[in-house]
């Protein structure tokens, strides 16, 4: 499993932080606040997106530091465009690592992706080539921000609607050669695998079976919209408004089954329901981490006595 991530400062009046233990979470949206605060313990931790949060203070950072001592927060971060060809922002690497110390998160987490490229700024994670290019950009990236922010970090695989003819490597392999050369760990998106899968035209399950899983520290999940291209084929988009779809929890139980509890998140980033939609979706995934949370152990014990 991937190393957990933690740092402790000596300034900061609260408790040390502590990691989930293969529960499930939910993102955290400040419309939410009054309900988790009324039961903390309805859901296993919470995860907010850095860039929300990269302000001085007001109301968002007052709800954060009431909200970090209640719960475990994951922090994630979505535009530090960790696959671009340019340089990182030196200004938003501080700011993110001003977060990681602030709050200091159980885990932090970014993408595989491209989001900038010169003074231009999409909002789309956008896809890589699979190069030893890319592969030795990727590296020098991910290290600049372990330094930065003094621990690993984990790397989520993208949701997909390109492949590019340059690739030699395979997506499980390019990820497998990333944890090795920068002792990062993975994020492991269901959603996101079932997306590329079904755009692409190849098998999920196939994709899982060659996921280094042993390098997995957090699982997402989320929902995706249904449409055609333009030659009526299938084509999903992950759109994180809507619940995870039974394909993805199907998956989602056989990665379980496989590998024990790990914390899991259920994302929802756009038509956000009232918290009691979001909340029943953890639930069905802690069901699922509860049904397997003694199999490793007993696959464990198993071979201890064979």
């Amino acid at each position: 499993m991937a190393r957990e991530f933690a740092i402790h400062s000596a300034n900061q009046n609260r408790l040390p932080a502590f990691t989930p233990a293969g529960r499930a979470g939910a993102s955290f949206k400040p419309q939410h606040f009054d309900a988790i605060a009324a039961a903390p313990t309805s859901v296993g931790f919470v995860e907010v997106h850095a860039e929300n949060y990269m302000g001085a203070g007001g109301p968002p950072h007052a709800a954060l530091t009431e909200i970090r001592n209640m719960l475990p927060v994951s922090l994630h971060g979505v535009c530090m465009s960790i696959g671009g060809m340019n340089p990182l922002d030196p200004e938003h690497l501080a700011r993110f690592a001003g977060l990681v110390e602030r709050y200091e998160p159980f885990r932090v987490s970014e993408h595989l992706a491209w989001s900038t490229h010169d003074d231009v700024f999409f909002n789309d994670l956008l896809p890589l080539p699979y190069t030893d290019e890319t592969l030795a950009r990727v590296c020098e990236h991910i290290d600049q921000v372990q330094e930065a922010i003094g621990g690993p970090i984990l790397l989520e695989n993208p949701s997909t609607y390109v492949l590019f003819s340059e690739s030699v490597w395979k997506e499980t392999d390019f990820l497998r050669e990333i944890v090795k050369r920068t002792g990062c760990g993975l994020l492991l998106d269901i959603n996101n695998v079932f997306v590329s899968a079904t755009n692409h035209g190849f098998s999920a399950t196939g994709y899982l079976a060659d996921f280094p899983l042993e390098h997995v520290g957090e699982i997402h999940l989320a929902g995706h919209d249904e449409q055609e291209d333009d030659e009526g084929a299938p084509l999903l988009i992950d759109s994180h408004d809507r619940p995870v779809a039974d394909p993805v929890w199907s998956l989602y139980e056989t990665v379980i089954k496989a590998c024990g509890p790990i914390d899991t998140l259920v994302e929802w980033d756009s038509e956000v329901p009232d918290w009691p939609v979001l909340r029943s979706e953890a639930i069905a995934a802690e069901r699922i981490l509860d049904r397997y949370r003694g199999h490793q152990q007993d696959v464990k014990r198993h071979a201890l006595h064979s």
